[in-house]
């Protein structure tokens, strides 16, 4: 099967899952926001996605996408470095018209994926996954107004959440509108356009999960 044989299709499969994380990042971020404003509004969402059947579907889909993504990353990656071979250890300026995003996009995918452990263990494993199992029976799986607010009362996560969004800038930034090429909804003009696209929708996300980390944690003051 050429999507899994060929280097474009690899690409391709990578550039699908890519732009749903996308749109999950948008929603999640969206969610967020809301906590920011009413404490009452946050939990009932956290409630309404908590272990029921279709809250359950949609993880098991979420987490099958981020899989495939890295699955693929990691391929192609270790495909390209093999095609390069030795040239790969060669010292050069960054090409012109390069972006540094572009060159990194393994390096930062490995930051955006440690720090997306810590969120897990932080909140689905004291939501969700408590909900299911009842692992800790002190804490209220629905109550994730009270997770966000203990966690970003943290200065040191604070920053660790900062430096994360920080990550997925560059990678959104780059990411976007490469995925966009590769399925092929680009030309000659638009490639540009979605080239500031990708920098606005990035800089929407970061300033939207910044503003809830650092509004909590001035709360917490």
């Amino acid at each position: 099967m050429w999507l899994l044989n060929s280097s474009i299709g690899r690409k391709l499969i990578m550039s699908i899952s890519g732009l749903f994380l996308v749109l999950f990042l948008l929603f999640h971020m969206s969610m967020n926001i809301a906590a920011v404003f009413s404490e009452t509004a946050y939990n009932a969402i956290c409630e309404f996605l908590g272990a029921n059947w279709y809250a359950l579907v949609g993880t098991l889909v979420l987490a099958a996408g981020f899989i495939v993504h890295i699955i693929y990353a990691l391929w192609l990656t270790l495909q390209n470095r093999k095609a390069r071979g030795n040239d790969r250890y060669a010292v050069n300026a960054t090409p012109k018209g390069v972006e540094w995003s572009s060159q990194n996009m393994f390096v930062l995918g490995l930051i955006v994926l440690l720090f997306l452990v810590l969120h897990l263990t932080q909140f689905w494993y004291k939501m969700q996954f408590n909900e299911i199992t009842g692992v800790l029976p002190e804490v209220n799986p629905h109550d994730g107004y009270a997770l966000i607010r203990e966690t970003f009362s943290n200065i040191w996560f604070v920053i660790l959440y900062l430096v994360w969004f920080v990550a997925i800038w560059f990678h959104l930034t780059h990411g976007f509108w490469s995925a966009i090429q590769t399925i092929g909804w680009n030309n000659r003009i638009w490639m540009q356009r979605w080239k500031c696209i990708s920098n606005i929708f990035a800089t929407i996300v970061f300033l939207g999960f910044a503003f809830v980390t650092v509004a909590f944690y001035i709360k917490s003051l």
